[in-house]
């Protein structure tokens, strides 16, 4: 049961990280190798908010 809460919780930040990720980079006006670094960093952070935040909302 463990493992499958875990896989749902990394289903979930991936859903989030994916279009963040995205988003970071149609709104910069160069890709470089930092850029992408940057936007995959920050929008992993801001993806486990946003789960924090649902969790938080729902108590699930």
């Amino acid at each position: 049961m463990q493992s499958r809460r875990t896989l749902l919780a990394v289903a979930e930040v991936a859903a989030w990280w994916v279009p963040l990720a995205a988003l970071w980079l149609v709104l910069v006006s160069t890709v470089d190798p930092l850029e992408v670094a940057v936007g995959a960093g920050a929008s992993a952070v801001v993806a486990l908010v946003a789960r924090g935040a649902r969790r938080a909302v729902t108590g699930r």
